[in-house]
């Protein structure tokens, strides 16, 4: 499930003899030359590595807050100062940040790379000899900048498009239509030519159906992107899935599994993963470090302290109102218990307990079972956008473990795999499509789709209408913590609202603003309107 990770360890020295050897007067010794490398399927994937392994480097840091913690699906409060970091976490949650935000710089940074790296990859691979290795390296590394592509789109809108490696010249911003246009020439270009096989020959790297999830992604996204809707065609790209030879994808009965530290290529929903592994540097996958109380370090066995500073907020939770849905599961809440059935409890004092106590017992010891509570306060007037530093703070708002923490691992990565796209996506998107105004195909009708995925999510009876308001607390449900929770606010006309301690309601903030460190390497860049 790993091997992926390591496919880019050699591909630097690699690359280095392949492009310096021409100019030292020097026998070559290695085996691989310019006449031997690249040249099977295997040496393709060595030379690619780079491009998958810089994606999944920021995936679930800098693009998952910028994409949960500016929606009410998640908060992350200072407590007695940790965790405030300059207000970054708070600017995400009021809207309020700017283009020094380090999120916004870096996230850009992050995906600027990921499509120089495939440029780069572009660039070495065009002179190997042709073979059907070669085409569908290519088509797999356009793909794959593509999808970079549109995830800058997503959260900037106006970005500059460079498909040349070593170009020199600063590129100018390109409007969000002209970016939209050119992801769907590339997709299409290049779909014939990516593999149909689905499973571990392929996991982790784009597959035709991944160009068709992208597609359909942007189709129904496309009144927010260009001002056009485009939900047949969004329909057309699911339907490329769901009727896909062999049936490769279907939906999985356990829920809670798919998100274990042992997913991978066997999990019939993913469409299009990240692997990750903490032994490798290259992408960090934190989650159980970001949610679990640090009270449930021994109940999980973790190795390390969990910082336990993010959690959902109350109006996010409250569309887990089925309690025979299995998605429940995911949520560390109310009193807590190890696996024997035994109370968790935590030895403190009155004081520790409670920071603003007040009587002159404070120094008392106590011991209390641990209760996480569904609402968070800031109690520290003294501090910003601080809860407190005590353990009632500590427990506040209900914790996410849908990414199961790893008591395998001896750091805090984690080994689970990070999913961007599944099937259970394509069906609600049809779904949506349809309740937006496509035309029904397959004998499918939004209904009919909807209840396909409840039948194996809940136990409670099929729903008899749905509604678009339905099909988002639905979407809520199905994809917590997966960074879709911005895109979907937006496009359901949410983004807007008030929740926590946002009260915000600048449309101008659908769009993140241009990091200041990145206009000053490229003054052509056209700054966001509402940004300085």
């Amino acid at each position: 499930m790993k091997n992926l990770i390591n496919i880019a360890t050699g591909v630097i020295l690699s690359l280095t003899i392949l492009t310096s050897c021409h100019k030292l007067d020097l026998e070559v010794k290695t085996q691989l030359t310019p006449e031997t490398f690249p040249q099977t399927d295997q040496h393709f994937i060595q030379l690619t590595g780079q491009v998958y392994v810089q994606l999944r480097q920021g995936i679930t840091t800098d693009y998952f807050f910028m994409q949960s913690l500016s929606t009410d699906e998640s908060i992350m409060p200072a407590r007695g100062g940790n965790w405030y970091d300059g207000g970054r976490y708070e600017q995400h949650h009021k809207h309020t940040w700017d283009p020094d935000n380090g999120h916004v710089s870096s996230g850009w940074g992050w995906l600027s790379s990921v499509i120089s790296k495939a440029n780069q990859s572009l660039f070495l691979l065009k002179d190997a000899p042709e073979s059907a290795a070669k085409t569908t390296a290519l088509a797999e590394v356009r793909a794959t900048r593509a999808l970079a592509f549109f995830m800058m789109m997503d959260l900037w809108g106006n970005i500059p498009i460079v498909t040349t490696f070593g170009e020199t010249t600063p590129p100018e911003t390109k409007s969000r239509t002209e970016v939209f246009n050119f992801i769907e020439a590339e997709l299409k270009e290049v779909l014939p030519n990516l593999s149909s096989v689905v499973g571990a020959a392929t996991y982790g790297r784009p597959t035709k159906y991944t160009a068709n999830a992208i597609l359909a992604k942007m189709y129904l996204n496309a009144e927010v992107y260009t001002g056009t809707q485009r939900y047949n065609d969004a329909v057309a790209q699911c339907d490329a899935i769901i009727t896909a030879t062999g049936s490769p994808f279907a939906l999985e009965s356990d829920y809670k599994k798919m998100f274990f530290i042992d997913n991978g290529p066997q999990i019939k929903e993913f469409i299009f993963a990240l692997p990750f592994d903490p032994g490798f540097s290259n992408g960090y996958l934190f989650f159980a470090r970001y949610s679990l109380p640090r009270s449930l370090q021994a109940k999980f066995s973790l190795k390390h302290t969990p910082s336990a500073p993010m959690s959902t907020l109350p109006e996010y939770y409250a569309n887990f109102n089925d309690p025979n849905d299995k998605r429940n599961s995911q949520w560390i809440k109310g009193p807590q218990f190890l696996f024997s059935g035994a109370p968790v409890n935590v030895s403190t004092t009155k004081k520790g307990y409670d920071q603003f106590y007040s009587g002159s017992d404070g120094a008392t010891p106590i011991t209390y079972q641990v209760d996480i509570t569904p609402n968070v306060t800031l109690r520290d007037a003294s501090r910003p956008f601080d809860a407190g530093n005590d353990e009632i703070a500590w427990n506040m708002g209900y914790r996410n473990n849908k990414f199961y923490c790893d008591s395998t691992s001896s750091n805090r990565n984690q080994n689970n795999d990070f999913p961007m796209f599944r099937y259970s996506d394509i069906l609600l998107m049809k779904a949506e499509a349809i309740l937006r105004g496509a035309t029904p195909t397959q004998g499918q009708t939004a209904l009919s789709l909807v209840n396909q995925l409840r039948a194996v999510r809940t136990t409670t009876a099929a729903w008899t209408s749905v509604t678009l308001e339905d099909l988002y607390k639905e979407r809520c449900r199905e994809f917590a913590w997966e960074c879709w929770h911005r895109n979907d606010m937006i496009r359901f006309g949410k983004y807007e609202g008030a929740w926590g301690f946002k009260t915000d309601n600048d449309v101008r903030r659908r769009l993140m603003p241009i990091p200041a460190s990145a206009r000053v390497l490229n003054p052509k860049l056209v700054q966001n309107p509402g940004y300085n």
